[in-house]
């Protein structure tokens, strides 16, 4: 049976270390009385929060919140069937608020807010909503645009490719957004576009991008989760340059990480859980992009001197016209 732990517990910790944090000891169990006073909230995430990119992403959320607005807070990685159950029993403990960090958390959550009213869930994607269930969405769409940009104007080959996991309609709106992006930089570009299906599974990953390098691809975005290192592992292999999604992945280990196209979570996770501790909130869909700074296109200091002055000094003016309001970066509804 899963215990009631704060972000200082053993799993919380390695996800410290992870990020060359020192963990914090663990605490005592609290009492019952001060856990029924205090704000709680919960995280589920479809992978490890130790994956440097998706779901470490969300954590990071989780600890802000923990730490600005001193809540009680739980994390579990949770998929498919368990979904339901994990939010239910998260409920019925007296959760506050239940997040589940992806698209496939949104009909779960809806369908279960129905039976908690004194329970706020949010996914992170998503288009469904009740009084007390909703979404907020990342526009990492604007991130892959800049990073497709740059594929297209760079390229040697005129091929470029995109490596994702799971099939599903978040993910394929930011490759949308990355071929757009490629097709602006340089019409007529082909873009190779791979699914694995698979969240964690790194050989998949890497064999997936071994086969779009054999094919041409010069270049390569992932939307793999906890199985990017197999894409940067292939792009090592083969001498090809990569993008970093989510986070901030440039200093990966395989040195080929271009630029990375990021979501900056705590000031969504935050505003959020604000409003849910306030008792303000209502549910309905938010989106936050470039203009409310949660997203970014991110150069490798290390790897500047192999991108042209011109290429960098185009994307400062594409990321100014995102920001703007002036170019509209293509996004699915869903």
């Amino acid at each position: 049976m899963r215990t009631m732990k704060t972000v200082a517990l053993a799993g919380a910790a390695l996800a410290f270390l992870a990020w060359g944090c020192e963990p914090s000891a663990p605490e005592a169990r609290v009492a019952q009385g001060d856990l029924q006073r205090s704000f709680r909230v919960a995280l589920l995430t479809p992978g490890p929060v130790s994956d440097a990119g998706w779901n470490a992403m969300a954590f990071r959320g989780l600890q802000a919140i923990q730490k600005d607005l001193g809540a009680t807070v739980n994390n579990q990685e949770t998929s498919e069937t368990k979904i339901r159950d994990a939010m239910r029993s998260y409920a019925q403990e007296g959760y506050d608020l239940v997040f589940g960090h992806g698209f496939e958390y949104n009909e779960p959550a809806v369908e279960v807010a129905k039976d908690f009213p004194k329970t706020v869930f949010v996914s992170s994607s998503g288009g469904k909503t009740a009084p007390n269930a909703g979404a907020f969405r990342f526009a990492l769409e604007e991130g892959f645009y800049v990073a497709g940009y740059v594929s297209g104007m760079m390229t040697k080959t005129g091929k470029v490719a995109m490596i994702g996991g799971p099939d599903v309609p978040s993910i394929r709106s930011t490759f949308k957004a990355f071929r757009a992006g490629a097709e602006r930089a340089k019409p007529g570009v082909q873009v190779i576009e791979t699914f694995t299906g698979k969240d964690a599974d790194v050989a998949a990953a890497k064999q997936a991008t071994l086969a779009a390098i054999g094919q041409g691809a010069d270049f390569v975005v992932h939307q793999a989760n906890a199985a990017a290192q197999g894409v940067f592992d292939a792009c090592k292999e083969k001498g090809v340059a990569a993008f970093g999604a989510n986070l901030d992945q440039n200093d990966n280990a395989s040195g080929v990480v271009l630029g990375s196209a990021v979501i900056n979570a705590e000031p969504a996770f935050l505003g959020l859980a604000k409003s849910v501790k306030e008792g303000t909130y209502q549910g309905g869909i938010e989106v936050y992009g470039m203009k409310q700074g949660a997203i970014d296109f991110v150069w490798n200091p290390n790897l500047a001197s192999k991108v042209p002055a011109m290429v960098q000094e185009m994307v400062e003016r594409l990321k100014g016209d995102i920001t703007s309001g002036k170019l509209s970066v293509p996004m699915d509804q869903f």
